[in-house]
């Protein structure tokens, strides 16, 4: 490669590190004169980089944002990683699937040959768990007006849908239903969906929406000052309110029996259950649950005998699976049989 284009790509990868670079400092990196690094600068824009230049003893210079996109330089891992993340996109539920593959394309063809030999190794199918209702993907411009208002910290006004199967049965959303309003704090997505974690204005508590299930009104109301969302961090609040602790950090429903199984046995499988070693085959369990019945249930998998300590309503569930799983397992009869007589 002649030395001139070897150093415009150089000081370009230099402009893409960081926001401001001293034009001396630049020199200095690039073992050249201030002149040199001028010219090189000259040679970039003409080539379409939109580089802004600050005067004075401290001027230096900036990669700013174009009304075009320029050809973009990557180090080999910055390469990788978006070629994986390309491919993971089908997972996303945005429905950028054909975008992200003819990105993925683009970008191999320009690869070095070394970097297009680790991609293909990295050659993978993004599969999304089997659903009996699929989802439909989320409207991009739904996931951008949302986004916008979280990056303003503006409170955001939308329509919010039934789910399919209220709105099967009562024909849609009602007319009339005031929009909600929250204040829009982060935009996640949860095994395949996305959510927006909001605080909710009219209900005064946290609260997670659908996208797919959201239409902004426009425009936007005032600004709010962001609130710490609990837990901590916006990942920790969603875990734990999909996997259904309460507002004080707990399950609603917590149980305590006593399993036959060793303490070894039981412990790695109870992520937030408390475990007691009671004897070389019994051992205490403390529980929480959704629901009583999904504590129960939770409880069955360990195939071992089971002695409910308390409460009652954990008993109560337990026999409610007992009757519900002693008619899974009677027999049934043909369709239209009757009951058989005995033979006189």
């Amino acid at each position: 490669m002649p030395k001139t284009s070897a150093r415009l790509l150089s000081l370009l990868s230099l402009l893409q590190t960081r926001r401001d670079w001293p034009g001396q400092v630049l020199a200095q990196r690039l073992e050249v004169s201030a002149r040199t690094v001028r010219r090189d600068v000259d040679r970039l824009r003409e080539l379409g980089y939109p580089i802004a230049a600050a005067k004075g003893p401290d001027g230096g210079y900036r990669l700013d944002a174009g009304t075009e996109l320029p050809p973009l330089l990557f180090d080999d891992g910055q390469a990788v990683a978006l070629a994986v993340a390309l491919q993971a996109a089908a997972t996303t539920g945005a429905g950028i699937e054909q975008d992200a593959a003819r990105a993925l394309a683009t970008v191999r063809q320009v690869l070095p040959a070394r970097l297009r030999h680790r991609v293909d190794t990295l050659r993978f199918t993004a599969v999304e768990r089997p659903a009996v209702r699929p989802e439909p993907p989320v409207d991009g411009t739904v996931l951008m007006a949302v986004s916008a208002a979280v990056r303003a910290c503006e409170v955001l006004r939308f329509d919010y849908a039934a789910p399919a199967r209220a709105a099967a049965s009562e024909g849609g959303p009602a007319d009339g239903v005031p929009p909600r309003r929250v204040e829009p704090h982060h935009l996640v997505t949860w095994c395949g969906r996305w959510y927006l974690v909001a605080w909710d204005l009219d209900r005064e508590d946290w609260r997670t929406f659908r996208a797919d299930r959201m239409t902004p009104r426009t425009p936007t109301g005032p600004r709010f000052a962001p609130r710490e969302v609990p837990g901590g961090t916006v990942a920790a609040f969603v875990t734990r309110r999909f996997e259904g602790y309460d507002e004080c950090g707990g399950r609603p429903c917590r149980g305590e029996v006593i399993l036959g199984l060793p303490a070894s046995t039981v412990s790695p499988h109870t992520r937030d259950g408390l475990v007691e070693e009671l004897g070389p085959d019994r051992c205490r369990l403390v529980l929480g649950s959704w629901s009583w019945t999904g504590l129960a249930a939770a409880l069955g998998r360990f195939d071992a005998d089971i002695e409910v300590v308390g409460p009652p309503e954990l008993k109560e569930a337990f026999a409610h699976l007992a009757r519900r799983y002693a008619g899974a397992a009677a027999p049934r009869l043909p369709a239209g049989a009757g009951p058989s007589r005995p033979v006189p």
